[in-house]
């Protein structure tokens, strides 16, 4: 995708989160997002899936309720700490039961504690440890 396409759509993408006229939710499904600088992009539910971003910056991007690609087109995407953080949160609240998952939560854990959704995913309970999270 060229740079002046992607500006539109995450200018029309800004309106949308903010309810203003000529706002349209940004669907980048599919979209070749190779090597893009998204850094402070407000991605904000926009849709990702299956768009490549192989090597693209989305340091202090926010990419809340957004779909992140689970694909090979994900690899090597530039992060923040923040980012970082919020996806080892969305690891450690999986289902999972396996001795193998359970160890390497525990090691993930204290890490996961620092994404800013980690109290609204139950990983922190008014300043410390939920029950059974340990």
């Amino acid at each position: 995708m060229d740079k002046i396409t992607l500006d539109e759509i995450l200018l029309k993408h800004k309106k949308w989160l903010r309810n203003e006229e000529g706002g349209e939710h940004a669907d980048l499904r599919n979209a070749d997002l190779s090597y893009a600088d998204l850094r402070g992009s407000d991605l904000r539910g926009s849709d990702l899936s299956y768009s490549d971003l192989r090597y693209a910056d989305l340091r202090y991007a926010d990419i809340d309720y957004s779909v992140w690609p689970l694909w090979c087109g994900a690899q090597n995407v530039k992060v923040d700490e923040r980012i970082l953080y919020q996806l080892l949160a969305h690891i450690c609240v999986l289902d999972c039961d396996s001795d193998s998952y359970k160890k390497i939560r525990k090691y993930l854990l204290p890490y996961a504690r620092k994404s800013h959704r980690a109290k609204e995913l139950g990983l922190i309970c008014h300043g410390h440890t939920s029950p059974g999270q340990a």
